[in-house]
């Protein structure tokens, strides 16, 4: 992918690569010594995730121009990279004048999200988040601990358990505890690997 996209903004006459990083803590080195105009970057990459190296960047330069590329459309995700100062969110199905026009956007203060994003976005437009500790609630859930076990781990009754996990599954629309693992997977809640 990294190849393919140093090809087609290489071949714009007003366009340079001028540093490429295999995982976050590279990207946040990278910008921290190059100061690019603009900076492409996954949400999953080793080392530091994508959202963590937007954090950083941001806090150390605050008005840096950083384009998500990545294959997650979830509307949580969306709203986190927005909400952390990502200034465009494109999916890497996009084709690569998207991209190229994108980033030109980007450089003029436009802000570009990827039809299928915002078309997921409005589709839970009204729909209420899932807080902190229904993700926690969650997360337990899909490392198959039964109810005891998460109201063990997280010190709470195992009542709260059942409550946090009917709220979860309402706000969610989901039918069990597994429908509602795989929703906030989608959605952006929570990763696969958690």
């Amino acid at each position: 992918m990294r190849d393919g996209l140093r090809a087609v903004i290489e071949q714009e006459p007003d366009m340079e690569v001028v540093g490429e990083a295999a995982d976050g803590r590279e990207a946040i080195g990278q910008f921290q010594k190059l100061f690019p105009d603009v900076m492409l970057i996954d949400l999953q990459m080793p080392e530091v995730d994508g959202l963590q190296a937007i954090t950083t960047i941001r806090s150390e330069f605050p008005d840096a121009t950083i384009i998500v590329l990545t294959t997650f459309p979830g509307d949580a995700r969306v709203v986190r990279a927005f909400t952390l100062g990502a200034t465009s969110y494109l999916l890497k199905t996009a084709r690569r004048d998207e991209i190229i026009k994108a980033i030109r956007g980007a450089l003029a203060g436009r802000h570009t999200m990827a039809p299928e994003v915002a078309q997921e976005i409005a589709s839970y437009t009204g729909h209420e988040a899932l807080t902190e500790r229904e993700i926690d609630v969650l997360r337990l859930v899909a490392k198959g601990r039964s109810n005891r076990e998460i109201a063990d781990a997280l010190c709470i009754s195992e009542d709260t358990v059942k409550a946090r996990m009917k709220s979860i599954m309402g706000k969610l629309g989901a039918e069990d505890r597994t429908h509602a693992v795989m929703i906030a997977i989608r959605r952006g809640f929570m990763d696969s690997q958690t």
